[in-house]
């Protein structure tokens, strides 16, 4: 084997991680040694993201975009899976308040909310002073900053094959204008909630803390024949291979059933694995704490000390190597509609989420709300980012609102998948899409305002 720099498949994952790493470490010297950044409240990822953005397009470095979808694609499901496997607090109160559910609701309004917005600005923009434009090319908003890129790439290829040229490029610009929607305009929000909080962070830890805070009791020794960091990174790891072998079977079972069926939920499947990741860490956990209540397992396994850092590790990974990934050469044209959809669709996003989320999180509205803004604008990843600004130890239950309010989407999302099929059809099909859209938001918001009624009660 050639171990030389002439072997690129050996060493290009170890440029491109050095490139990831050293541009964590300048943001983080920038941010403190600069004030003006600091108060900024910008997360050094993003700034590290961005600035290795620059870095590429100055020609600085050569930044292999595969290996960074590659990066944010695993990254999402180790880091939700890391968070799954922690121990919850024993004194935590249970309660059955459909925050799932609701969750759910809330992700699938906004894609609602999107779908309308983006409907009738391609709609009128057709009508006036763009006649040639491709009527349906308004659902791209919902998938591009309510899906992110793979659903963009999925459905803006599908609108390129019925007639709308460079629908792929135009989809994919959507998602990357999102991200950035997500970061910067949620940077600034952070700054406005920090005004507004007399500056304190929520979530703040105290320099001295105690130390059940890095160690529960009855855990495995911190260095026995493994070493504690390893056996988290076992038990993520090997999850994250169940998750695998879960979506493969999940896919190839669909596939023998009816091709065309599977034809439509691979790309789901696959896309939400973190979902299924998730799913299959927290019935670990639940086999693991059975196991410890019969006596088969003497001591406890996770630590969520470790667990946290674990999954803020794959965080700070997705999130750099996200930002880096954007191509602003996917953006060939249609400069007029992009802008109308990436402006006023962020306006809209972020005053839907402002209403619903006091309904649904008012024990912890602004996480819950900059947690839910940054996914409905770029990703799950994104919603992280600016979620670990407010809680930077995940302690509200924002980030698994996130996971589970996504699974609940699916499902009250089936709708989204057939409306986007419908109305390519015709101008008819167009309008109706809509109005059925605009019902069904109808409808999601009642279901939220009768279970916030409800809680109350």
């Amino acid at each position: 084997m050639d171990y030389s720099s002439a072997n690129t498949a050996l060493w290009n994952i170890v440029l491109q991680l050095g490139m990831i790493a050293g541009s964590i470490l300048l943001a983080n010297f920038l941010r403190n040694k600069i004030a003006l950044i600091r108060n900024s409240m910008m997360p050094i990822a993003v700034m590290a993201g961005f600035l290795l953005l620059l870095a590429k397009y100055l020609g600085f470095v050569r930044v292999d975009g595969t290996l960074m979808e590659m990066l944010v694609y695993h990254g999402i499901a180790l880091g939700f899976i890391a968070m799954s496997l922690r121990v919850p607090d024993p004194g935590a109160e249970k309660k059955n308040d459909l925050t799932g559910i609701k969750s759910g609701a809330v992700i699938v309004s906004t894609y609602m909310v999107q779908g309308v917005t983006g409907l009738l600005i391609t709609l009128l923009l057709s009508y006036t002073f763009m006649p040639g434009l491709f009527k349906a090319s308004g659902l791209l908003l919902p998938m591009g900053y309510g899906q992110g890129p793979g659903q963009a790439n999925n459905i803006g290829s599908t609108y390129e094959a019925l007639g709308f040229a460079g629908g792929r490029s135009f989809g994919l610009s959507i998602a990357a204008a999102g991200y950035l929607v997500a970061c910067i305009v949620g940077v600034v929000m952070l700054n406005l909630m920090a005004r507004k909080n007399k500056g304190e962070r929520q979530g703040k830890r105290e320099e001295h803390v105690d130390i059940s805070f890095f160690q529960d009791k009855n855990e495995i020794p911190v260095s026995d024949s493994i070493d504690k960091l390893s056996v988290q990174l076992a038990l993520v790891l090997l999850t994250y291979l169940g998750t695998y072998f879960a979506a493969y079977g999940l896919t190839t079972g669909i596939a023998a059933i009816s091709a065309g069926l599977a034809k439509t939920l691979n790309t789901l499947i696959w896309g939400f694995n973190f979902i299924i990741g998730a799913a299959l860490a927290i019935l670990l956990r639940l086999l693991l704490e059975s196991g410890k209540k019969r006596g088969l397992i003497k001591r406890q396994y996770q630590n969520n000390y470790l667990l946290n850092r674990i999954s803020g590790f794959f965080f700070d990974l997705m999130i750099v190597a996200g930002i880096a990934s954007i191509n602003v050469e996917d953006l060939s044209g249609l400069w007029l509609p992009f802008l109308l959809l990436s402006v006023i669709g962020g306006i809209v996003t972020w005053y839907h989420l402002k209403a619903v989320c006091k309904e649904v999180y008012p024990a912890y509205y602004e996480e819950g709300l900059i947690s839910m803004f940054g996914m409905m604008t770029g990703t799950i990843s994104s919603g992280i980012l600016l979620l670990r600004e407010v809680d930077p130890d995940l302690a509200t239950p924002a980030a698994n609102n996130l996971v589970i309010g996504s699974s609940f989407g699916i499902i009250l999302g089936i709708p989204v998948l057939i409306l986007v099929g419908i109305a390519p059809r015709s101008d008819l099909m167009c309008w109706m899409t809509v109005l059925i859209a605009a019902v069904y938001l109808l409808l999601l918001r009642l279901f939220i305002r009768k279970a916030h009624r409800r809680k109350e009660k």
